[in-house]
């Protein structure tokens, strides 16, 4: 009997003096109390630290290192401000529309389903809300359906001034600011100042921008091993790979492009003549007329409907367009390959399949992830 009283107090002593690893100054902002051991993670307020990204861990292996500027390194207090900014209906002329009014989680950052936004003077516009997520993978670093921002910074810029947007002046957006009791001293956490700008309120969205990431659907986890497919998303993985067949993976990639988008410019086969220029817009070059920036494939269930002018309503007309629909004109990419017979001619089981396998790329823990909601 003594014996095993003597096992039950050495194995006390060693749960009691177990390490646990934390912050253990009770003066810092993540102060554990169950630590024992400090492991130097102590923040403290005012103080501005460098923001971690989680990356998934496809994207780390298969990509290259996040697109992040040297003049706008991601930091707690940026990425802060700039998600309480893309929040703030104070950006907007009359007070009542914020970045996440035509940007909202739960649509994967697209608008609510609609076809088209409807800014603060109940104008709307002709363009599709495009999602918001993966944007620190962009190495091509321009944005809009039609390409015409260069950064993410300047994405961020262009809405609030827009007059069937946000309508307002920066120098109004930039005085509603500055006397608002909380940011002044944001922004001198964030970038050692109380003297705002525009520069600087695009530079805190931007941050905020780049931390949302999407990287966890059903085709993630089967990815690293974690789940299985269903023969059907199997299936459509094939159709979507196959030359012959959907064929689409020359623009949306494939398994080691874990972003499912190329991030440039094409002429999908929608029309035969163009009352939206696209990329010709802006860059004046008519061998650019009618292409758009490819979208990612990720998160189709909640970012309908799709193509930047939104004229598809559900997933099924979209790979319907590929099969049937083609239009030929003379700035169709050439990846269009079935365009004179009018598309690939997918049949009904391979349709249902390549719809599954798109399916199995949604993200349901993005678009519930609390870091990415009001703050």
């Amino acid at each position: 009997m003594r014996f095993i009283y003597s096992i039950i107090i050495i194995a006390l002593s060693l749960t009691s003096c177990k390490k646990y690893e934390g912050c253990t100054d009770s003066a810092a902002i993540n102060y554990d109390a169950a630590a024992n051991r400090d492991n130097g993670s102590c923040k403290y307020v005012g103080v501005n630290y460098p923001y971690e990204l989680e990356i998934p861990t496809q994207f780390s292996q298969l990509l290259p290192a996040p697109n992040i500027p040297e003049n706008n390194p991601l930091t707690d207090a940026g990425v802060l401000l700039g998600r309480k900014l893309f929040y703030d209906p104070i950006l907007s002329g009359n007070n009542t529309q914020s970045c996440a009014s035509c940007h909202k989680q739960s649509n994967g950052f697209t608008d609510n389903g609609f076809q088209f936004s409807t800014g603060i003077d109940l104008l709307q516009g002709d363009r599709n809300a495009m999602p918001i997520f993966n944007m620190v993978w962009n190495y091509e670093d321009t944005y809009f359906w039609d390409g015409r921002a260069a950064g993410v910074e300047s994405q961020a810029y262009g809405p609030v001034t827009n007059p069937i947007e946000m309508h307002e002046t920066w120098s109004n957006a930039v005085a509603k600011l500055q006397a608002d009791e909380e940011y002044p001293s944001m922004f001198n956490t964030a970038f050692g100042t109380e003297i705002i700008d525009s520069s600087l309120v695009t530079m805190a969205i931007a941050q905020f921008e780049r931390t949302i990431i999407s990287g966890d659907s059903r085709f993630d986890q089967y990815m690293r091993g974690e789940i299985s497919l269903t023969p059907s998303e199997f299936a459509g993985y094939s159709v979507f790979m196959d030359e012959a067949g959907g064929d689409c993976f020359h623009c949306h990639g494939d398994i080691n492009n874990p972003l499912w988008t190329d991030n440039i410019y094409h002429n999908n086969a929608l029309d035969a003549t163009f009352s939206d220029l696209g990329l010709g817009a802006v860059t004046g070059n008519a061998a650019d007329n009618g292409k758009f920036k490819t979208p990612s494939l990720r998160n189709l269930s909640y970012t309908a409907p799709y193509m930047h002018d939104g004229r598809f309503a559900t997933l099924d007309d979209v790979i319907n367009h590929y099969a049937v629909g083609l239009q030929n004109s003379a700035t169709v990419d050439p990846l269009m390959k079935n365009v004179l017979s009018g598309g690939n001619q997918l049949n009904p089981q391979d349709r249902i399949d390549l719809k599954a396998f798109l399916l199995s790329l949604n993200d349901a823990n993005f678009i519930t992830n609390p870091d990415y909601q009001a703050p």
